[in-house]
C-alpha cells in the first residue's frame, strides 16, 4: 500500500522522463531530495521512503539503440518519483518477467528507512536476475531489507536480450550494453548516496543469477574501479559452466560469458534472421520493431562479452590472475538449483528426462565418466529421474563451480564468505512445480527471503519468516562491515581451501536451521573437480 504525503499538482512529462511537479506543492523534506539528475519527490511506504522510476541514463531509443548509456542532465524541475518506470523490453508474466516493449526503461528505485540515522547508512545496489532476457528492478520490493537491515537499497533496470547484448563487428560497446547500464546505475548510486543518507564509501553491489554473474564480471572491469566496496553474488559466478547437454539436453557446452568474436558471430546470426544482411546491418536493425527483436531472445541467454573495453579478460581468468577489485565477497547458491530448469523443460516436453533415458543423458554429457557418475547418482536413490538428473546438473554446473570460483577469489587474500540456501519448503517462484518435479530449494526460490516479489510477502509457511530474518541480518551485516552475520552468532569462516565449511541457510522448523555444512561432500565436488578441471 502506498500513501503519497506530498500532493503532486498539475504534473507534466519533462525530457528526463520523470514527471515534473509544482515546486510549491512539494512538501515533506524527507521525501524531497536533490540529486545529480534533478530534485525527486518520493513517497512514504510502510517504514520506508521510496524514490521510484528515477532515470539514471538517457532513453536508449532511436539512434541510441545499441549505444553506451548516456548521462542524464540535471534539471531545476521537481520530478515525480512516486511510481516505477517501465521495465526493459521482454516477454512473459512471472515473478521474474513482465511483458514490455518500451525501450525507454533505464530507471532505478531507491528505498530508505524512514527513521533518522546519526551515521550514513551502507548502500546496497541490486542487479536482478532473469537469464539476461527478463526482469526489472521494480519487481523487488526492498522495504524489509532496507528497514530491518538499516541500509539504503537501489534496484535497477538494465537492457536485456538482443537490446542489451548485441555484438556486431565494428559496433562500439558490442556485447556489453546491459553491463554498461548496470555500471551506470552503480555510478549514479555512488554519486547520489549522500542525499539519501547513504555512505558513498560503503557500496555493496549484489545480484542473483544473471545479476550475480554480472556482479562477478563487474569486479574485473576497469570501469568499476572506485565504485564497489563489497560484492554479493547469488546463483551466479564468473565460473559457472554447463557441460554439453546439461543446461538443457542437446545443447552444447556453455557459460554466461562469451568471447567478443562469439558475440559478434551470434549477433550476425540474429541480424540475418531479421533480414538485415548488409555488411553494416545496424541501420536496418535500428529500424526493426521491438517485437521482432524480442523474437531473437533465445540467442542471448548467456550473452556477456569479454575481450572488450569493459571486460578486457575472461572474468574467471582475470580472477585467477588477480586482476579484479579484491573487495570482500559473499558468494553462494541454492541446494537444488537446477530443479527449476528441469521443471520448466518437462512442462514443454514431459519425455525429456525419464527413467528410460536417464543413463543416456549421463552418457551424452559425460561419455568418459559414465560409470563414476552413474555410481555416484544411482537412479534408485531419487524419487524420480528428473530429480536425479537435476541433482547431477546442480552439482556439476552450479554448486561445484561456485565453490571453485570462491576459492579462486579467496586466493587473492581478500575475505570471501560462502553460503548455500537450502529451504525445501520455499515458494515455487518459477511456477514450474506443476511439472511434477518438487522444486525444493531451486533456482530463484531464495529471492522472497530478501525481497517481497511484486510487493507480495511469500514467506507464509512455518519457519520461513525466521529464515528470511536470518538472511537479512547476514546480508545487511556484510553491507555494514564486510563480515556477514550468522544466526545465533554462529562463527562463519572465511573461505580458504577445499575444506572450508559453508554456511547453510535452512528452515529452522522444517529443516536444520542455519549451520555449517560440508558443501563439497554434499555436492560430490571431488568427483566433479576430477571430471571438469579448471
Amino acid at each position: 500500500m502506498r500513501r503519497v504525503l506530498a500532493i503532486v499538482a498539475a504534473t507534466v512529462l519533462v525530457a528526463t522522463g520523470c514527471s515534473s511537479v509544482d515546486n510549491d506543492a512539494a512538501t515533506g523534506s524527507d521525501l524531497v531530495v536533490d540529486t545529480t539528475t534533478g530534485t525527486l519527490q518520493g513517497v512514504a511506504v510502510g517504514e520506508t521512503h521510496q524514490f521510484l522510476g528515477v532515470r539514471y541514463a538517457q532513453p536508449p531509443t532511436g539512434d541510441r539503440r545499441w549505444t553506451r548509456p548516456e548521462p542524464v542532465p540535471d534539471t531545476d524541475d521537481v520530478l515525480d518519483a512516486t511510481r516505477a518506470g517501465s521495465p526493459c523490453p521482454q516477454t512473459g508474466e512471472t515473478a521474474q518477467a513482465v511483458s514490455s516493449t518500451d525501450e525507454d526503461c533505464l530507471f532505478l528505485n531507491v528505498t530508505v528507512p524512514a527513521r533518522a540515522s546519526e551515521t550514513p547508512r551502507p548502500v546496497m545496489v541490486w542487479w536482478h536476475g532473469g537469464g539476461f532476457t527478463s526482469g526489472a528492478g521494480s519487481q523487488y520490493d526492498a522495504q524489509r531489507l532496507a528497514d530491518q537491515g538499516d541500509v539504503v537499497v537501489v534496484t535497477a533496470n538494465y537492457r536485456l536480450g538482443m537490446l542489451g547484448y548485441l555484438g556486431l563487428p565494428g559496433l562500439d560497446g558490442s556485447g556489453n550494453f546491459g553491463l554498461a547500464d548496470q555500471l551506470a546505475a552503480l555510478r549514479w548510486a555512488n554519486d547520489n548516496a549522500e542525499v539519501f543518507g547513504g555512505d558513498p564509501d560503503s557500496i555493496t553491489v549484489f545480484g542473483e543469477s544473471a545479476g550475480g554473474t554480472s556482479v562477478c564480471a563487474a569486479l574485473t572491469s576497469p570501469a568499476a574501479v572506485g565504485l564497489v566496496d563489497r560484492a554479493i553474488f547469488s546463483s551466479g559466478s564468473c565460473s559457472l559452466a554447463w557441460p554439453a547437454g546439461t543446461l538443457f539436453p542437446g545443447l552444447p557446452a556453455s557459460s554466461s560469458l562469451i568471447s567478443l568474436s562469439d558475440s559478434e558471430a551470434q549477433g550476425s546470426v540474429a541480424a540475418a534472421a531479421l533480414g538485415c544482411t548488409d555488411p553494416d546491418p545496424l541501420g536496418c536493425l535500428r529500424a526493426r520493431p521491438v517485437d521482432a527483436l524480442l523474437g531473437q531472445a533465445v540467442l542471448f541467454g548467456n550473452p556477456i562479452a569479454y575481450g572488450t573495453e569493459l571486460l578486457p579478460q575472461q572474468p574467471s581468468t582475470a580472477v585467477q590472475q588477480g586482476n579484479w577489485l579484491k573487495v570482500p565477497v559473499l558468494s553462494g547458491g541454492n541446494r537444488d538449483e537446477h530443479r527449476s530448469f528441469i521443471g520448466g523443460l518437462l512442462l514443454t516436453d514431459p519425455t525429456a528426462v525419464t527413467a528410460e533415458n536417464y543413463e543416456s543423458l549421463i552418457r551424452s554429457s559425460f561419455p568418459a565418466d559414465v560409470g563414476a557418475v552413474s555410481a555416484t547418482y544411482p537412479l534408485d536413490d531419487y524419487e524420480s529421474a528428473p530429480v536425479a538428473w537435476a541433482t547431477v546438473v546442480t552439482d556439476v554446473a552450479w554448486a561445484c563451480t561456485t565453490s571453485r570460483g570462491a576459492r579462486d577469489l579467496a586466493a587473492a587474500g581478500t575475505p570471501v564468505y560462502s553460503y548455500e540456501f537450502a529451504d525445501r519448503s520455499a515458494h515455487d517462484v518459477s511456477g514450474v512445480g506443476s511439472s511434477g518435479v518438487p522444486q525444493g530449494a531451486a533456482h530463484a526460490t531464495d529471492l522472497p527471503y530478501l525481497f517481497d516479489l511484486g510487493s507480495e510477502d511469500l514467506l507464509t509457511e512455518p519457519g520461513q519468516r525466521e529464515l528470511g530474518d536470518d538472511m537479512v541480518v547476514a546480508w545487511a551485516a556484510f553491507a555494514h562491515t564486510g563480515t556477514p552475520g550468522g544466526a545465533d552468532d554462529a562463527e562463519w569462516p572465511v573461505t580458504t581451501g577445499i575444506e572450508t565449511p559453508v554456511m547453510q541457510f535452512d528452515n529452522p522448523v522444517t529443516g536444520s536451521g542455519v549451520h555449517l555444512v560440508d558443501h563439497r561432500a554434499e555436492h560430490h565436488c571431488g568427483l566433479w573437480d576430477a571430471i571438469t578441471p579448471e
